[in-house]
């Protein structure tokens, strides 16, 4: 025990300043073995360490205490000292061993889990990424994992914020897909249907060699959510998709490619014959209440379709057109459309007409004005990343290695079909 006590006096002692944590970092990478093999001793250590001056010295104690199988009565007491440890803990200090502070925080989110309290582990988790990415464009492994438990504590709002960010750093492959896929399942779940259907696609797009199973999932809510937000779905992905993506994804969601196809025919009742009949098949997915929406989606996509051609029109005879049961129900769909701002319209409640109106958007107000300037700031951003990424690639040695191989090693086109003649 004596060795493990000069640890704990090391940690003190080099803690002060970045030449020392430096030196601190080398020798607890030398002294793991001694770490592990009496982890299960340590725990009371860590009193004696403060997790915001001893950052680097307490991850990796915690990370040797919490490194062998946990009980869930031990994982009620050790939720604590994690949670309190990635609170606290100095970010300057933790980055210095990355790999160890993501293996600690995911073994905070699997606690949590194992005493179902997904709750408990957000607003620690939420503190890890912003600690852990360099900037807020670099998407972290904690990042699926805060989106897991946004989503299993229903705190969708939560995980909305750190889905605002623009992510152009990845370190792994696995991390985005996850990333969009919980991202766009908490887009769904606070209806917001536009962001969500972005993020399932980079999902679905994604360069992949085999297709997986994480894309396959987003494709299915890829289809529900572009029936409900856009009341179609084509099943031609971008040529920017990966060839396994372009080749799989159609033949391994069959039902819902089907579900799309009774959609565009309009028809309600066809539609609601389908679904009963593949209920179980949705459900088994998880995605059943989706696709209910997309029912519902069908009536608002009809009704809209009734303000391109007439300018009134009454309550009852849009329940008839629509397939609606009464009048009164027509009349809470239009209400909730016009709330939504789906259409434009007035109800007279004297005679149960309808008048569809214009888009009253001038765009002209001050609001509006900063949205698009806003969104010309975004783009031009955008366009300043893309120009210094294909810089960065043109002069990649992998890069142009792999260029070299596939070019051709001769260019006619350089070359003058009629030989030029030259005086001597």
């Amino acid at each position: 025990m004596n060795s493990v006590e000069a640890v704990v006096t090391q940690i003190q002692g080099l803690s002060s300043n970045s030449g020392d944590l430096h030196a601190l970092h080398g020798y607890l990478k030398q002294t793991e073995g001694l770490l592990h093999a009496e982890s299960t001793r340590l725990l009371p250590l860590l009193d004696r360490l403060d997790p915001a001056t001893h950052s680097l010295g307490y991850l990796y104690i915690l990370e040797a205490c919490t490194s062998g199988p946990v009980s869930k009565e031990q994982a009620k007491s050790l939720v604590l000292v994690l949670a309190r440890f990635i609170t606290s803990c100095t970010a300057q200090q933790i980055r210095l061993a990355f790999d160890k502070f993501v293996a600690v925080c995911k073994r905070f989110k699997d606690q949590v889990l194992l005493i179902e309290d997904p709750l408990r582990g957000v607003a620690p988790l939420l503190e890890a990424v912003l600690k852990l990415r360099s900037s807020s464009e670099h998407l972290t492994p904690l990042h699926p994992d805060f989106l897991q438990l946004c989503l299993l504590a229903k705190c969708y709002k939560t995980g909305l914020s750190i889905l605002e960010d623009d992510i152009f750093e990845v370190d792994h492959p696995r991390d985005l897909f996850l990333y969009c896929y919980y991202g766009g399942m908490i887009c769904i779940g606070q209806k917001r249907f536009r962001k969500a259907l972005e993020l399932l696609h980079n999902a679905v797009t994604a360069p992949m060699s085999s297709i997986n199973a994480i894309a396959v999932e987003a494709y299915k809510k890829y289809v529900l959510v572009s029936l409900i937000h856009n009341g179609q779905f084509s099943t031609s992905l971008p040529k920017y998709a990966s060839s396994p993506a372009q080749r799989n994804l159609k033949n391994l969601c069959q039902p819902y490619i089907e579900l799309a196809n009774s959609y565009s025919t309009g028809k309600i009742l066809e539609l609601e014959t389908y679904v009963q009949a593949n209920s179980g098949k949705f459900e088994s997915d998880n995605n059943l209440g989706l696709v209910k929406q997309v029912v519902s989606s069908m009536y608002k996509r009809n009704i809209q379709r009734l303000t391109q051609t007439y300018l009134t029109l009454s309550l009852q005879d849009i329940a008839n057109t629509v397939k609606l049961n009464s009048a009164k129900e027509a009349e809470m769909h239009v209400l909730q459309m016009i709330q939504d701002g789906e259409i434009y319209a007035t109800i007279n409640q004297k005679d149960g007409m309808v008048r569809f109106l214009e888009d009253p958007e001038q765009y002209k107000t001050c609001e509006m004005i900063e949205n698009i300037d806003s969104s010309i700031q975004r783009i031009m951003n955008l366009s300043k990343k893309l120009t210094a990424m294909d810089e960065l690639m043109s002069c990649d040695p992998l890069y142009l290695a792999k260029a070299g191989r596939e070019r051709q090693r001769f260019d006619f086109d350089d070359f003058d079909t009629v030989p030029q003649k030259f005086n001597i």
